[in-house]
């Protein structure tokens, strides 16, 4: 029987599955911190693993050194999954990664506290009266920026320029949001902001977060009731981006019939509408979202956030975006500390857009 070597993410909803999951398959599964996705070049991750967990917008730089097979084969074909999912893994009409796990920024509230917003200008509202925390370390500062323009009205990255019409009023949210956070939550990523709201009282909402159903367990002291990103108005598209991981097989591995049948199952029904959430794990596919079963444990998290994941914007995927999305978090959090100008701020994440984006005729082939 051929052994394999898989990477995933240290958190029980990115690990407990997996490795429950290998029965007899001879696969060993390593982890690393989130910030390990960002710091590690992927054709580095590569060279030493055969499955990894990703998330799509390393697709740019996988595809460009070609260190990833295509997974088309390893879905069936009948598969509906929450949101853009999919697409985000589909690039150059293949198939790179296999949606094991569907995330997006949602709300989160401490509804024991406060009642949850539905539009920006109730957050606005409720930052006056209560602690309310932006998302902003890592990158998740950019992230958060264009999910605002978003639901403002326009994507990022449409035009030439990065920086839409809506990223002046959007800078400015999140500007003044700032100047009543508190302090603490500008250094925590969406793990530690969440895990921060369910052990303390000092944050009573956060607007946009990537939603973990950890956390939305009922038999926590302090659950977080999980609802849609905010909109610009009722009935307007929430503002949003797409996250999640995949499953991407590496260029290296000789696929057997167990690792084909292994991952097979991971997509299946069976599988994310039952033993991955008994494990953890938050499941991609979309049966798994509105099954009862899964929501009812969990105060309704997939359902009452169904809305948001499917209009959720898709992140570029081009060679070189991973540094960009780094170095424009930067550039915000700068803007949002006093040490930059929200012009400078946007005319300098427009200059890093267009420089990552001439940096991938650099790559070799």
């Amino acid at each position: 029987m051929a052994s394999y070597r898989g990477l995933t993410w240290d958190h029980p909803r990115g690990r407990d599955a997996l490795v429950a999951a290998g029965g007899e398959l001879d696969l060993v599964w390593d982890v690393h911190p989130l910030s390990g996705f960002e710091s590690t070049p992927i054709e580095e991750l590569a060279e030493r693993y055969d499955v990894i967990v990703l998330d799509h917008p390393h697709l740019g730089d996988a595809l460009a050194h070609g260190c990833l097979q295509p997974v088309d084969e390893f879905l069936d074909a009948g598969a509906d999954f929450a949101g853009p999912s999919l697409a985000s893994y589909r690039m150059d009409g293949r198939l790179w990664a296999l949606p094991l796990d569907a995330a997006t920024q949602v709300a989160a509230t401490r509804a024991d506290l406060v009642e949850p917003p539905q539009l920006w200008s109730e957050v606005v509202e409720l930052s006056h009266r209560a602690p309310v925390a932006l998302s902003v370390a890592g990158p998740h500062a950019l992230l958060t920026f264009a999910s605002i323009c978003v639901a403002l009205g326009e994507e990022p990255g449409v035009a030439e320029r990065f920086v839409p019409a809506t990223g002046v009023r959007a800078l400015e949210l999140m500007t003044d949001f700032t100047v009543r956070a508190p302090r603490h939550t500008v250094s925590l990523d969406p793990i530690g902001l969440l895990a921060d709201m369910t052990s303390e009282d000092t944050v009573t909402h956060c607007p946009l977060v990537y939603g973990y159903v950890n956390y939305a367990a009922l038999e926590l002291d302090h659950r977080l009731t999980f609802t849609d990103a905010p909109s610009e108005r009722p009935g307007s598209r929430p503002g949003s981006t797409i996250g999640g991981t995949g499953l991407a097989v590496s260029a290296r591995c000789e696929v057997g019939p167990d690792l084909a049948e292994h991952l097979r199952w991971l997509l299946s029904a069976t599988a994310q509408e039952s033993f991955i959430p008994s494990h953890s794990g938050q499941p991609a596919r979309l049966s798994a979202w509105t099954a009862a079963a899964v929501n009812a444990p969990v105060g309704d998290f997939y359902r009452a956030t169904l809305r948001t994941i499917t209009a959720a914007w898709i992140r570029p995927r081009y060679a070189g975006y991973i540094g960009f999305q780094s170095a424009a978090s930067e550039v915000i959090r700068d803007v949002l500390s006093g040490a930059s100008s929200i012009s400078a701020g946007l005319d300098r994440i427009d200059t890093l857009h267009s420089s990552s984006r001439q940096a991938v005729e650099r790559i070799p082939s």
